[in-house]
């Protein structure tokens, strides 16, 4: 890897401005985000657009230009959610240079059971911050703000320009997202920085499957059951085949560093009409996570010649395979190595540790971005990994301390990205 040249006195004077300026807003920016985590924006339901309303009154607050950009009702409607708003803040600082997107989603999973503080009360506890979107992805709400605040604030002589695409999609697949703000064309950004956490630049995540499996047999009598067809029966055959394959996926790890092997999860299952009658449907769901380096088209083409394959033994069982989501894995485009190079650089100086490169075994939001062949990588407020963070879980936690580096470690990049002698846009 290149290394970072030193930093000039100019660059020195703008990172104590940045720093210094970040110091000074440490209790503003805590506030913002506990507002943000004490509005509900589950997913599901999906009805985020109250939450979009608050985060853009209190970005006006802090001086931006916020634009709303609504999906319609039917839209939404027709992928599951009840309301999306997304939000974009625009800022040029000179003319030139790259546009750098910082996004983050505003949605988050339900809180579930099991909670030992509020879900949605933003109690700080020893340097904590408890509840549900402090980890993910609300924090980067507070990152991306503020390290755009104190770039300003700093005021170095810069080309190019950033946004905030504050999206609130993700945790139902992003296509209402980031997705649909590229397809519309509303932005056209050259690089993008996307939620993470502070201690590695991400570089590479996991793609995903999510398939629908539906058996359909005939009823009967559990006095006469062999007048019936047993779709309970065929479908604990094609639960058994699918287990019995998913060992062999431990044989394929990734060789990313973070990735892993391939994963195989049923996490839904109904079925039947009643203790006493044979059941004639059984549907489940299957999670099927891709390693960057498979194909994803092969990948799905294995998976239901595994179904179809333990479905021979039910020749008078019908089944139907349908897909609910495909999540491309990401992979590193030309011009990534620039971005989390620096990233990683500024993350290090600020931390007082070596930060480097890593992949993760989630599937995010970024996968859209490098559809349209903007490179881009994770990086944000947050600990070592998704477990220490709780995240998906009861108590999801931040470290707040992870907020203020992270913050200065996303300005400092920025003002070497748009600096004047920065690499141009390819």
């Amino acid at each position: 890897m290149t290394q970072p040249r030193p930093p000039s006195a100019h660059r020195q004077t703008t990172a104590n401005r940045i720093a210094a300026y970040l110091a000074a807003e440490r209790d503003n920016q805590t506030r913002f985000l506990a507002e943000l985590v004490r509005t509900p924006s589950d997913n599901p339901p999906g009805d985020c657009a109250p939450h979009a309303a608050l985060a853009a009154r209190l970005l006006e607050g802090l001086g931006f230009t916020v634009e709303r950009h609504p999906v319609s009702a039917a839209l939404a409607c027709a992928h599951g959610v009840v309301s999306v708003t997304n939000l974009i803040v625009r800022h040029r600082f000179g003319p030139g240079g790259p546009v750098i997107a910082l996004n983050a989603h505003g949605d988050v999973v339900p809180p579930g059971a099991g909670w030992t503080h509020a879900p949605y009360g933003a109690e700080v506890v020893d340097g904590w911050m408890y509840g549900r979107g402090a980890a993910v992805s609300k924090s980067d709400f507070a990152t991306y703000a503020w390290a755009l605040l104190a770039l300003r604030a700093a005021n170095p002589p810069l080309r190019g320009a950033v946004e905030l695409h504050l999206t609130y999609d993700e945790e139902a697949g992003g296509e209402l997202g980031p997705a649909w703000l590229l397809a519309q064309g509303i932005t056209k950004p050259d690089l993008a920085i996307g939620a993470g956490f502070a201690y590695a630049v991400v570089t590479a995540h996991n793609g995903c499957l999510h398939l629908e499996v539906e058996i359909r047999g005939r009823s009967a009598h559990a006095a006469r059951p062999a007048a019936g067809i047993d779709a309970l029966e065929a479908a604990t055959h094609v639960l058994a085949a699918l287990y019995a394959w998913r060992g062999d996926l431990a044989s394929r790890m990734s060789a990313i560093p973070g990735i892993g092997a391939p994963q195989l999860t049923v996490g839904l299952i109904e079925g039947g009409i009643n203790t006493n009658v044979v059941p004639d449907r059984v549907a489940f769901r299957l999670d099927r996570r891709l390693v960057p380096e498979e194909d994803p088209a092969a990948a799905e083409s294995e998976l239901r010649g595994v179904i179809a394959g333990a479905l021979v033994a039910f020749p008078r069982a019908r089944a139907e395979v349908r897909r609910i989501l495909l999540a491309a894995p990401l992979n590193p485009l030309p011009g990534t190595e620039q971005l989390s190079r620096t990233l990683a650089a500024c993350a290090s100086r600020v931390l007082g540790e070596t930060i480097g490169t890593a992949g993760v075994p989630l599937y995010t939001d970024a996968r859209h971005y490098a559809a349209r062949g903007i490179p881009i990588v994770l990086y944000g407020a947050g600990p070592r990994t998704i477990e220490e963070a709780n995240a998906h879980r009861a108590d999801e936690r931040l470290p707040l301390a992870t907020l203020y580096q992270a913050t200065e470690a996303v300005a400092l990049a920025l003002a070497e990205l748009l600096t004047d002698e920065a690499t141009p846009a390819a």
